[in-house]
């Protein structure tokens, strides 16, 4: 095997992951403003790399939802807080459902790997990045969708959680995981005891913190974005 081959490709492999990462915090922390046209050259030459990791990063970016596409380029995507709350009422509604299913169709064996994946989530090491820590809380509900055996149900629930996951690994930035274990696990324990009410309370208030919780991050955001020097837009 050609040695010289590999490692431009292993080169170029930890070039795009710099990149990628780079430009999440940016979006993340709204050093890329809502609206903000990204300009492909002038973010090569700011991180020290050529146009291809960028272009591979600014693409993943939008599939994400960070960005969207705009003529030949992107720009940051607008904070939509109605969009965000009609996404999160929807997958409340969504989830209850397969919450329902899942209460009268899983196995115990569908049960015990939940509660293997909780066990083996809280013993990951607590300085996660934000992407991991959203990724372990996606798989617990996605999981939890699969045991109601409705592959329809699961396929609109994945694209809801498509379009609200970089608003999520924003929010996951001030909440930290503990909180959101800890109402996972009570989730489980309802389910466990046959006790769908529970079940379906704690699952409600689960989404509901979370929605509350996303209305402070974008309204901080707005007022990190606006307030330096000049009051929110009407």
């Amino acid at each position: 095997m050609n040695m010289t081959s590999i490692e431009p490709a292993e080169k170029g492999r930890r070039a795009f992951s710099h990149v990628l990462e780079k430009l999440r915090e940016m979006a993340i922390s709204y050093e890329i403003k809502p609206g903000e046209r990204l300009n492909e050259v002038a973010l090569a030459e700011r991180l020290g790399v050529s146009r291809t990791p960028v272009r591979e990063a600014l693409h993943l970016l939008a599939r994400d939802g960070f960005l969207q596409e705009a003529g030949r380029g992107y720009v940051r995507r607008q904070l939509n807080l109605k969009e965000m709350i009609d996404l999160y009422e929807t997958r409340e509604v969504l989830e209850l459902a397969c919450l329902q299913l899942a209460f009268e169709r899983a196995t115990p064996q569908k049960l015990d790997a939940l509660e293997a994946f909780l066990a083996e989530s809280r013993s990951k090491s607590s300085d996660l990045p934000v992407t991991e820590l959203v990724h372990l809380d996606e798989t617990f509900h996605q999981m939890l969708a699969e045991m109601s055996g409705n592959l329809e149900l699961q396929r609109v629930l994945h694209n809801v959680n498509e379009r609200i996951r970089f608003i999520r690994w924003i929010n996951m930035e001030r909440i930290g995981r503990d909180k959101t274990q800890a109402e996972h696990a009570a989730i489980l324990a309802a389910l466990r005891a046959g006790d769908l009410a529970a079940a379906q309370q704690n699952l409600r208030s689960h989404i509901s913190k979370r929605t509350e919780q996303i209305k402070e991050s974008i309204a901080q955001g707005l007022a990190r974005i606006y307030l330096d020097n000049e009051a929110l837009p009407e």
